[in-house]
């Protein structure tokens, strides 16, 4: 009954997401970021095996020094706190967006992030 409890309680922003509906999602970010293997970055670096990698690393992008700062690697726990409030994940970075406040958009969106490689 506790466990029960206990899971009920949990968190849901860290769920599954669907990665169908999370590209459809990702349409607003394509219009400063790039998602593909050409490395290449437009306003925004280029989201390609973002998972994983360590923030401000993307080569041949000019970082914001809070960015290059932040010494974080893009995890799912990492990219829902930034996707919720750039600002306020990462004071002083540069991305001009106020942020995904529905929990399962962003789930969605890092569903998608995640197939990216």
């Amino acid at each position: 009954m506790l466990a029960s409890a206990t899971l009920a309680m949990a968190p849901a922003a860290h769920a599954a997401g669907d990665a169908v509906k999370g590209k459809a999602v990702f349409a607003q970010c394509a219009a400063c970021h790039k998602a593909d293997a050409s490395g290449k970055s437009t306003i925004g670096p280029n989201l390609w095996k973002v998972v994983g990698r360590p923030a401000g690393t993307q080569p041949g992008f000019n970082y914001s020094p809070a960015m290059k700062g932040a010494k974080r690697a893009w995890t799912e726990a990492n990219l829902d706190a930034y996707l919720a409030a750039p600002a306020k994940a990462v004071p002083g970075n540069r991305m001009p967006f106020a942020g995904l406040k529905d929990a399962t958009a962003r789930a969605n969106v890092i569903a998608y992030l995640k197939t990216l490689k």
